[in-house]
């Protein structure tokens, strides 16, 4: 399989990370400017291979990467970064205020993710190193980077996780939004003959009224498009902003309806299932087959039950 990045235009080159051998599931970019080039995105230590491939298929060499970028710290996004980092010898890691902690000692990170993954943590995931202190940028709400010809700004965004930021880029009047905007589902992971748009409500920090002040705030710059981790790119933005505004709700409305202190997570899960299958077929998609993201529905159907399991505790 090709190691060359898909070229977005405007600077912007796309490279499939191939997470868990999936095509079409985990994206990290490559934003190229005048004077400077930021990876953003590192996946998995998996993908790390993957990724020096790639920037050498551009005609880069690993020197040539100034900033590595990550919007939170979710494994599959930044559980590579500590791995790859040697390779870049010029990198400064960028990363939200509340994230710069555990990319410096990802202990309680792994901790989290392993009460999530259990056994499978390492499988999926890999090796998950510390990133060092002194390569660590914390990039503050509305902080910039330049690039040379392009000026990267970043924004605070909580919803799917407190220490998520976005991404704006001015030279393709983009947002990079990790997974704040919804994902994107690709043919590549679902074996579907469409692309559709629908949330991430994965534990330990959905919060439904974040979700819905990031996108009024993100709406507010006036992109152009989205570029989601998972998986590429939607034009208009307006579509994902609007998309993911009314499934959030949806989802929240019908976990909310369900619950009863001990509800199994499979039965949420269910709904979850129900819910997307009416969706697709109100949009003219009859679809049986939902095991391309069967993952994603578990871990959204966890991550509404912690919110409502808590909301409850608190009330006691």
């Amino acid at each position: 399989m090709t190691n060359i990045p898909q070229d977005l235009q405007h600077g912007v080159y796309m490279i499939d990370l191939l997470e868990s051998g999936e095509r079409g599931r985990t994206a990290s970019y490559i934003v190229r400017g005048d004077q400077q080039t930021a990876l953003i995105e590192t996946g998995s230590s998996h993908s790390s291979q993957r990724i020096l491939d790639s920037i050498t298929a551009l005609g880069l060499s690993p020197a040539d990467i100034d900033y590595v970028i990550v919007t939170h710290i979710h494994l599959d996004h930044s559980g590579g970064v500590g791995y790859i980092l040697p390779q870049f010898p010029n990198a400064k890691v960028v990363c939200h205020p509340r994230a710069s902690r555990h990319l410096i000692d990802p202990t309680r990170l792994i901790a989290g993710a392993s009460a999530v993954y259990g056994d499978e943590l390492e499988r999926i995931f890999g090796t998950i190193l510390p990133v060092p202190e002194d390569r660590v940028l914390v990039r503050e709400d509305g902080e910039t980077i330049d690039l040379g010809g392009r000026v990267l700004t970043f924004y605070d965004t909580p919803g799917h996780a407190r220490h998520h930021f976005s991404i704006q880029d001015s030279g393709s009047n983009g947002i990079f939004t990790g997974d704040t905007v919804s994902i994107r589902y690709v043919p590549e992971l679902t074996g579907w003959d469409f692309t559709c748009l629908f949330p991430s409500t994965s534990p330990s920090e959905f919060d439904r009224d974040a979700v819905f002040r990031t996108i009024e705030r993100l709406e507010q710059l006036q992109p152009e498009r989205i570029y989601h981790t998972h998986f590429g790119v939607t034009e208009p933005a307006s579509t994902a902003f609007e998309r993911t505004r009314q499934t959030i709700a949806d989802y929240d409305d019908f976990a909310r309806e369900m619950f009863r202190p001990g509800l199994p997570w499979e039965d949420l899960a269910e709904r979850i299932r129900a819910y997307i299958r009416a969706d697709l077929a109100a949009h003219g998609h009859h679809v049986v087959d939902l095991s391309g993201i069967e993952l994603d529905i578990e871990l959204n159907a966890k991550g509404l039950l912690f919110v409502l399991e808590k909301e409850h505790a608190q009330k006691q």
